[in-house]
């Protein structure tokens, strides 16, 4: 192994445990190696589970406490920007602007979650019927939290996971994508420095047929919260049986941009939300839908604007657009872009692959039972298609098995306050791209897009038991 790879290891019931396999992580636009991150077996996740367990049964975390824990490591990670930005470059591909945008996003997350300890508080309820009975609720930590996280935002999402159990008082063992677990196993040694409780953060790495699968079956495990596909979403409700998950799935998000909106800023904000982080965003801009009318003024402007993008190192600060994840997901998005032209599509830019770098491609004439269409890309492509009536923009939206968020661009007030009733999406984004978040929004999806809120304040609220307690004063 080259002296210059660091061998980073797994985090378990406080210590820092080193095995013998390893996961080899890549710089995901020179192929070089990065870092090796060490892979847990059977015998080291049940340890994983187990101290867990016992932090959760036998250590008090208090409310004060885990807001000075989270405070304190927001304020680490606040410090250490750069280089968690560096890392997220070269691990996982992203653009290097984009990167710093991340971890600047997971301090105010942690802060954000920090802030709940506070408010996690019952109520009095008023007894109407039963004189001599005093009724109330509490709020108690559920239990042991696994959370399952991807590679598209390897700190981000791993914070909008762990910092709201930690918050609620529970264990977490953190299991991120194996792509990219070096950004996960700094953000551990972070929550270290800042004095989390021994066993209330647990890391362990590998594949998730091993480490996944033996997660899901141990009945140890109260809640799952999960980022992925709808395959692996469903898997995991059919395993955990009456136990709970939060799931976040896939999508082929749309934006709609009406006659009456700003034709031009609609075009312009598209043309970048639609590959960004090549398109591995799961409210990535895969599908537009153009009134007619506007038709060509929107594409004037819309493939100007893609022509200006940037494709190249994500370390470079000028980059817009930088690798995918691996060169097999690049090939995916090739042949899937081929069937659609063998099917009738065309092809208005791009459409050319250099290893795992996919150029912005803008696809027409795309038609329902074609991939780049029905199923999530997670790629740096997007379809463009019109539309006469907004009755007929909204039946095209709401045509898919995901619903996470939709777009629409209008200067119709009374549009865009009916239109929440009538998309059937889990979120909409007025005078914006589907591909909009702010970390303290509710953020969730319908149909095979998933189940559950993330965000701090909604998602504490999925990792709590609301216990109620009625007293009898006469008894």
């Amino acid at each position: 192994m080259n002296s210059s790879v660091v061998k980073e290891k797994l985090f378990i019931n406080g210590q820092w445990v080193e095995t013998k396999n390893t996961q080899k992580i890549y710089n995901k636009y020179t192929g070089e190696l990065f870092a090796e991150v060490c892979v847990a077996d059977e015998s080291l996740v049940d340890q994983a589970i187990g101290a867990a367990v016992h932090a959760y049964k036998q250590t008090v975390f208090a409310p004060d406490y885990r807001y000075t824990v989270l405070m304190r490591t927001a304020e680490l990670l606040k410090e250490n920007i750069e280089e968690f930005a560096r890392i997220i470059a070269q691990e996982g591909g992203k653009p290097i602007t984009d990167a710093k945008a991340e971890v600047n996003r997971s301090v105010s997350t942690i802060q954000m979650a920090a802030d709940e300890t506070k408010k996690l508080v019952g109520e009095i309820i008023p007894n109407y019927n039963h004189q001599g009975r005093f009724l109330y609720t509490v709020k108690k930590p559920i239990g042991v939290i696994a959370a399952i996280t991807p590679f598209n935002f390897p700190l981000n999402l791993v914070v909008h996971k762990v910092a709201p159990a930690l918050a609620a008082g529970n264990p977490v063992i953190l299991k991120p994508a194996s792509t990219t677990a070096t950004i996960a196993v700094k953000l551990c040694e972070l929550l270290e420095k800042a004095g989390v409780p021994k066993g209330y953060v647990q890391c362990v790495v590998g594949s998730g047929s091993t480490v996944g699968e033996q997660l899901l079956k141990d009945e140890r495990i109260a809640h799952y919260t999960f980022t992925g596909s709808p395959e692996v979403g469903k898997h995991i409700n059919r395993t955990i049986g009456l136990r709970k998950a939060t799931l976040e799935l896939g999508s082929n998000s749309a934006t709609i941009v009406h006659s009456d909106a700003d034709v031009e800023k609609a075009a312009s904000k598209l043309a970048k939300m639609a590959f960004a982080h090549a398109g591995q965003i799961c409210i990535s801009v895969q599908r537009i839908f153009v009134q007619e009318s506007v038709k060509e003024k929107f594409m004037e402007k819309f493939l100007h604007e893609v022509s200006l993008l940037k494709v190249g190192d994500p370390l470079n600060p000028e980059t817009n657009v930088g690798p995918m994840i691996s060169e097999k997901e690049a090939e995916r998005i090739e042949l899937w872009v081929k069937e659609a032209l063998d099917g009738g599509a065309e092809i208005l830019s791009g459409g050319k692959r250099e290893k795992n770098v996919y150029y912005p491609t803008v696809i027409t004439n795309a038609r329902k039972g074609m991939k780049v269409v029905d199923e999530e890309a997670f790629a740096p492509i997007v379809v463009v298609s019109t539309y006469e009536t907004i009755n007929e923009a909204i039946e095209l939206v709401n045509d898919s098995k995901y619903g996470l968020q939709a777009g629409i661009y209008t200067s119709d007030l009374n549009l865009s306050y009916k239109i929440p009733y009538l998309l059937e999406v889990g979120g909409i984004i007025v005078n914006d791209t589907c591909c909009f978040r702010t970390d303290q929004m509710p953020y969730g999806g319908v149909k095979e897009s998933g189940n559950g809120k993330e965000g701090p304040s909604y998602a504490i609220q999925e990792l709590v038991e609301t216990v109620t307690v009625v007293v009898n004063l006469e008894g």
